[in-house]
């Protein structure tokens, strides 16, 4: 569940604006709704800020140079296409994404290893042999990271790069992904795929970010934003409506939270505040008060090999859902019910692991690692502002060098 730094990249500024730590917007800078990006999972007003500061503003040097320098490597990747991939799925058609299901392994008792059988937390290096799974993981991070640098900078070479690797996965007829997820997580001998694929699709949202800061861009035509409308209008409509959809709908676990998190986030990017809205509010009761039981423990989450891991990722996804919410008028910041069973008491529960001051009392085979919290600890830093929460991200960020420690850290 853990993701790497460059998909953090949006913690910075969300963490930035809530701290109230904006840059200095130029005083002939108008910011109003007009002027900020139509992105979700970025602060488009904060982004708007930072855009429209002087050139001195030192935290503004400091955005741009960490931004260019994730566009300026992505410049050297892709374009990717689920037509890359050497295998087909068994739909016969290449433009299906497909991928293997991570934890399940050939059976050692049977000659030809089938039906596959469960290691969880083991990833199987077979999973290699498919590239969509890798492929659309990299494409949603570097088309925001290129979009990102086009929008703080204006060079235009990013936004034309952007909006190709946009075209390759979602527009181009020869290239494209079709808005389906049939074939996700397939385990061999047993299915051609389940609704625990969909967790994979959560690498489209940065691409919808990415698109709202290609607005405007010569680089990225009107003919463009109605073949992604149409492309994610089909997607949702098969994730609501397909029984693999109904599936991860019904999960219980961080499935169900991320789930919660693409429906949202698409919805909003198609204009549909009013499911966006069901959806949210749907998190109280469907999510929060399921997952989480009133000491904050999550059971579901607990009960996996690496415990320590999938706690912090399905936390990582309420508190998406929250910023979501936060934009639409639903607070599940603060959401609590009578037992106590909140966002809050599931990072107060992990805290004590994270810093050091409680062992680990549960299976984590891929080593623990209390600094894996330290972004969700930012985060709670800017929206409680509770000092416990500082002085553990204080703690946990000593003498690191990424960009969202070094700015939260300022004065």
């Amino acid at each position: 569940m853990q993701r790497n730094c460059r998909v953090y990249v949006y913690w910075i500024f969300l963490s930035l604006f809530a701290l109230g730590k904006t840059c200095a917007a130029a005083p002939s800078a108008k910011m109003d709704s007009t002027s900020q990006p139509r992105a979700f999972l970025l602060d488009g007003k904060m982004l708007a800020a930072i855009q429209a500061a002087p050139p001195t503003d030192s935290r503004k040097h400091e955005v741009v140079a960490v931004a260019t320098a994730a566009a300026d490597k992505a410049m050297t990747e892709g374009p990717f296409s689920v037509m890359q991939k050497t295998v087909a799925p068994p739909s016969g058609d290449k433009h299906d994404y497909m991928s293997q299901a991570p934890y399940f392994w050939p059976d050692p008792s049977k000659p030809n290893g089938l039906p596959y059988i469960r290691r969880d937390g083991e990833r199987n290096p077979e999973l290699k042999k498919i590239s969509d799974h890798d492929n659309l993981g990299r494409m949603g991070e570097d088309t925001r990271d290129l979009a990102l640098a086009y929008y703080l900078t204006g060079n235009t070479v990013y936004a034309d790069r952007a909006a190709l690797l946009l075209r390759t996965w979602f527009l181009d007829s020869a290239t494209r992904m079709n808005p389906n997820l049939e074939f996700g997580q397939v385990i061999p001998g047993i299915n051609t795929g389940r609704g625990i694929g969909l967790i994979e699709t959560r690498s489209l949202m940065p691409a919808i970010d990415a698109v709202g800061l290609l607005a405007g861009s010569k680089s990225w035509t009107a003919a463009d934003q109605e073949g992604m409308k149409a492309w994610f209008t089909q997607f949702l409509g098969w994730m609501r409506t397909s029984q693999k959809g109904k599936d991860e709908d019904a999960a219980k676990n961080n499935h169900g939270t991320w789930y919660d998190l693409q429906v949202t986030d698409y919805a909003l990017f198609l204009g549909d505040r009013q499911l966006a809205v069901d959806t949210l509010n749907r998190v109280k009761t469907r999510r929060i008060a399921v997952q989480i039981e009133p000491n904050g423990r999550q059971p579901l989450e607990l009960a996996r090999t690496n415990a320590f891991s999938y706690s912090i990722g399905n936390l990582d996804g309420l508190m998406q859902l929250a910023w979501l919410g936060q934009q639409v008028g639903v607070d599940l910041w603060n959401f609590r019910t009578e037992d106590g069973r909140c966002i809050r008491s599931a990072l107060d529960f992990l805290l004590p692991y994270a810093i050091g001051t409680k062992k680990w009392e549960y299976q984590q085979i891929s080593g623990f690692d209390g600094d894996a919290l330290l972004h969700q600890l930012q985060r709670a830093s800017a929206e409680y502002r509770d000092p416990k929460y500082a002085a553990a991200v204080g703690k946990l960020s000593a003498g690191k060098e990424d960009l969202a420690t070094i700015l939260l850290n300022q004065n």
